[in-house]
């Protein structure tokens, strides 16, 4: 009922105007006839890198609707970065009404070098050759041919000798940005280089990293202007080694500076080791692990902080854990991490975060997301109180106890239950 009463609605409202002299018009029935062939298996897609309207009109042979509730084939997929900023791809192919038992997954992987196109078309591929399992089972099944291309010694050789030993370098520019106006100018940009080499058996990175703000205000016209700049550089540098399918350790080692924090030079190294609950290939859907790490920092200050120090050397040590599950049914990412100084237990720090998005029933989804610290650990306060000036460019940290943040999102999608169409007019 609710159904007629909209589209009667909306026919009334569209009806008042015209195009080119004619009426336009609702035709409910034609709305649920645009089916793309009689007897075709519904399909709900959950993925967030598809090109949803590319794949809608090559893989025309299916019906495609909103909800999963109403499919006879989920088909869920989720990504991971590989070395080099490569993704790896896994296809997931859920049976529903009449396939439930048919369960299969695809993995696939994406040069980092694939263009966008090259991309769409390869995901479209390989759903293609997943959904084609279901569609010989149904009239259509013989509508479907197989081939296979044969690329000769391409796909017959061993493994290639690698000139770089798996080592990947990827420099980047990115967030530039400049904003001038009459009296105030921003420049904002941030660089760096990553250089990582991965094996079944090692985990390298050496990742040293630029940022750089600059602001000015002109508050009068005869007045000199307030410039503020920031400078937060680093570097982040590990050596990570597999033991087996649930533990792995390494080394880490960073460096640090930032003026806002009064850090002039901040420098950790230490050991850690992590255990993971569930074995390490399974961590592209479910993972739940805990770290630990220990080390010590050398810790240098623009100004004498709260606590008299100009330069110091202190260890600290923490602990974390994580549980991060993607599944047909939602996403759920939740951590919480405890740290401090050894030399005092009351320099401390626990932080807590959670995100979770779950489809609670037919059209309807939940997003909730929180995060929580309780600080206690900013020994790189400068001394003194801070000036109006300072607040409010944002040139110091200011003390605090705590921070916390919070969103929720809710979402109802109602209506016909096909999403076959694809109309790019004005996109």
């Amino acid at each position: 009922m609710l159904r007629y009463i909209i589209l009667i609605s909306l026919q009334i409202l569209l009806g008042i105007f015209s195009l080119s002299g004619q009426e336009l018009r609702i035709d409910s029935t034609a709305i649920e006839n645009s089916l793309t062939y009689a007897g075709a298996p519904s399909v709900y897609l959950d993925c967030s890198r598809c090109d949803y309207d590319y794949i809608r009109t090559e893989l025309s042979f299916v019906n495609y609707v909103r909800d999963p509730d109403m499919a006879d084939i989920h088909v869920f997929v989720t990504d991971v970065a590989t070395a080099g900023g490569g993704t790896e791809y896994q296809f997931s192919f859920i049976g529903r009404q009449a396939f439930t038992g048919t369960v299969f997954t695809l993995n696939h992987y994406v040069n980092p070098n694939a263009t966008s196109t090259e991309e769409r078309e390869s995901l479209t591929h390989f759903l293609k050759m997943g959904l084609a399992s279901y569609m010989l089972q149904t009239d259509l099944g013989t509508n479907f041919n197989v081939f296979f291309q044969d690329r000769g010694d391409e796909d017959k050789s061993s493994d290639p000798e690698d000139p770089w030993d798996f080592w990947i370098f990827q420099a980047y520019v990115g967030g530039v940005e400049l904003e001038m106006e009459s009296n105030q100018n921003i420049f904002d940009s941030r660089w760096g280089i990553f250089a990582d080499r991965v094996t079944d058996d090692w985990k390298f990175r050496v990742r040293p990293y630029f940022n750089y703000n600059w602001l000015s205000i002109k508050t009068a016209e005869n007045d000199e202007p307030v410039t503020s700049t920031q400078r937060r550089h680093g570097l982040d540098s590990y050596a990570i080694m597999s033991i087996n399918d649930h533990w792995s350790t390494g080394i880490f080692g960073t460096y640090y500076t930032f003026n806002r924090q009064n850090i002039r030079h901040r420098i950790r190294l230490g050991p850690g080791i992590e255990y993971s609950v569930l074995p390490y290939r399974m961590a592209t859907r479910k993972a739940i692990t805990f770290t630990y790490q220990i080390g010590s920092g050398y810790y240098n200050y623009y100004d004498e902080t709260i606590y008299g120090q100009t330069k110091e050397t202190l260890f600290h040590h923490g602990l974390r854990g994580t549980v991060n599950i993607q599944q047909p049914w939602g996403l759920i990412e939740a951590g919480i991490e405890g740290s401090h100084y050894l030399h005092d237990f009351s320099k401390r720090r626990i932080d807590f975060y959670g995100l979770t998005s779950v489809r609670l029933f037919e059209g309807f989804s939940l997003v909730f997301q929180v995060e929580y610290d309780v600080v206690n650990d900013q020994i790189y306060l400068p001394k003194g109180e801070a000036s109006l000036e300072e607040v409010l460019l944002r040139q110091r940290e200011l003390a605090t106890d705590f921070s916390f943040s919070t969103s929720v999102a809710i979402t109802y999608t109602f209506g016909s239950r096909y999403t076959n169409i694809v109309n790019t007019r004005f996109r």
